[in-house]
């Protein structure tokens, strides 16, 4: 876990510190060997040098964002295309039920040919 990604969870609200440590899990526990930055003000994970995903936190919101998800549907209400559909990202909102199994798979899915 990379020093400077713990500080900038830390000055969220509790609810998002809670959100991000599992997503932070989540992420370890579906990518191995993977590499934790603070890069662009944002928590970035690389696998093999390459972006698998982001972390951003907003006033109301944390947000998780993949990459190379091109082939990753959306999901009404869960996961949006970003840009020309090659990112996804859900938003998750304080109070709200996370379904990190289920971000684990679309994880392990775009992070599989890196």
């Amino acid at each position: 876990m990379n020093d400077d990604v713990t500080q900038y969870i830390n000055k969220t609200q509790p609810w998002q510190i809670d959100v991000c440590e599992k997503l932070r899990v989540m992420i370890d526990q579906t990518i191995p060997g993977v590499e934790e930055r603070l890069q662009y003000g944002k928590p970035h994970y690389l696998k093999n040098g390459h972006y698998a995903a982001v972390i951003a936190v907003a006033k109301s919101k944390v947000s998780f964002m993949v990459f190379n998800a091109t082939d990753i549907p959306e999901v009404k209400g869960f996961l949006r295309a970003m840009g020309n559909g090659e990112r996804k990202t859900v938003d998750i909102k304080e109070g709200q039920e996370v379904d990190f199994g289920a971000l684990a798979s679309i994880l392990g899915k775009t992070t599989a040919a890196l």
